[in-house]
């Protein structure tokens, strides 16, 4: 974000070791059409702002906060500095928003792998954070169901597993 990539480095992110001859050709369509949405209501013959040729390739150059990856760590970090209510808020803003998976149209391009096992492990360190502000609110009754299916979809994470039987604990279940 805000700085070049080169377009050789897009093409072998693209197409890997395989490219074919008219790689650059199309990474060039691509960006036309990615342009295209990106600012629709540019001019032709207007210079783009939001996604520039800039040696030795491309260059994406948006406010860091139009970046939901970006307002999701803004609003972790506030989190952590407020009290434990303002913490539960935030970070349940924080989680809102999420929608499915990180990085979902990219889950088998290999250049993506790296940037979305950080993100989803980001994510559900986050909903763990939550989930001890939410105990500590004395929400264990309502976080049980909740916290029985992160185990289910995450049974190697203890954190997970202490909370849940923390939660039942409270709750009066054994």
């Amino acid at each position: 974000l805000g700085q070049p990539v080169a377009g050789d480095r897009l093409v072998d992110d693209l197409w890997g070791e395989i490219a074919p001859s008219t790689a650059r050709t199309v990474l060039q369509g691509l960006v036309f059409d990615l342009r295209k949405r990106l600012e629709p209501n540019r001019r032709r013959g207007e210079l783009p702002t939001v996604l520039r040729t800039a040696p030795p390739g491309y260059v994406l150059a948006v406010e860091p906060t139009y970046v939901d990856a970006n307002r999701f760590r803004r609003l972790v970090e506030e989190a952590r500095a407020g009290e434990v209510a303002e913490r539960a808020a935030k970070l349940r803003e924080a989680l809102d928003l999420w929608r499915g998976r990180a990085l979902a149209d990219f889950t088998y391009e290999p250049f993506a792998q790296r940037e979305i096992a950080a993100l989803e492990e980001l994510r559900i360190a986050v909903m763990e954070d939550r989930i001890d502000a939410d105990l500590t609110l004395g929400l264990a009754t309502e976080l049980v169901a909740d916290i029985e299916t992160l185990v289910a979809e995450h049974p190697s994470r203890e954190r997970l597993r202490a909370q849940l039987m923390l939660a039942l604990y409270r709750s009066g279940r054994q």
